[in-house]
């Protein structure tokens, strides 16, 4: 058996991964995948990726772009999610905030450095013709972080997927108040470069195993209840967000990543653009 590591956040994107594992699709190819939740997100899965504690990542596509240019020495070996995340702007329930204007030059609640939720700010910052240098941020690691520090008024709004926020709104911990979709596909597969020198039939087959997946997860029978019970959803949000996802087979184009990049570039996330060779690697 080959062992695996991947990483990826506790989100229901990610079912897919879980139902193969169970059904051992992956050990009947004598791949012993070995899953890790991260609720921290995309900051920390790209420090485990540098530091070798995960072999593939789950990850936002504009914080891995982010950190491979950064020197990160993986690649992104295909796109996972195709339809953008769409991030809810939420403050507290009992904010004085009651307008995405309001929150112009207020802190933003973020997981931490080079997360998603610190690169949406700059990006919601710059839609909303903010000052990007002005925005201020308090690092709060996961959710249940953002919960306390917006409760306690130590950063006025947090920037996170919408459909796993709900709850809190429901539940009347947070409001929200916008979304903010990403420019982009919202999740890809990125893979350390030692793995792919070693193993790139292994990665290949986990690729063809979850293609196969995704291209028919939608039509698993009673999905929907399944991923509102695991995710602690209502149904009707669970059918709502199924509606807008869009799981990819495909590689990242050179296109999609100038794209990416310019924009990451224009925000000053980044300082240089990367090739399409330092950042792409089909197997």
């Amino acid at each position: 058996m080959k062992t695996i590591k991947i990483a990826g956040v506790p989100e229901h994107f990610n079912l897919p991964w879980h139902l193969t594992i169970e059904n051992k699709e992956f050990e009947a190819q004598g791949i012993d995948l070995q899953w890790t939740d991260v609720p921290e997100g995309t900051g920390k899965m790209c420090q485990m990726l540098r530091e070798g504690e995960t072999d593939i990542a789950v990850i936002l596509t504009e914080g891995i772009v982010k950190d491979i240019v950064a020197g990160n020495p993986s690649k992104i070996v295909q796109i996972y999610v195709d339809s953008p995340l769409i991030w809810g702007i939420h403050v507290a329930s009992k904010s004085k905030y009651e307008t995405l204007s309001d929150l112009e030059n207020t802190k933003a609640a973020i997981s931490r450095l080079g997360s998603g939720s610190q690169l949406m700010a700059y990006v919601n910052a710059n839609n909303q013709n903010w000052k990007t240098e002005h925005l201020q941020f308090e690092i709060v690691n996961t959710i249940d972080g953002a919960v306390e520090a917006l409760t306690n008024e130590t950063a006025d709004y947090f920037m996170w997927e919408r459909f796993m926020t709900k709850p809190l709104v429901d539940k009347g911990i947070f409001r929200k108040i916008a979304d903010c979709p990403t420019p982009w596909p919202c999740f890809v597969i990125a893979v350390r470069d030692e793995i792919l020198e070693k193993n790139p039939e292994t990665i290949r087959q986990i690729l063809q195993i979850i293609n196969k997946m995704t291209t028919s997860f939608k039509s698993i029978s009673g999905i929907d209840s399944i991923l509102a019970f695991e995710y602690h959803q209502k149904i009707n949000d669970i059918q709502d967000w199924l509606s807008l996802t869009e799981w990819s087979q495909r590689q990242l184009s050179k296109e999609m990543l100038n794209n990416i990049q310019n924009q990451l570039l224009e925000l000053k996330i980044i300082d240089k653009i990367g090739t399409f060779d330092e950042i792409v690697k089909t197997v």
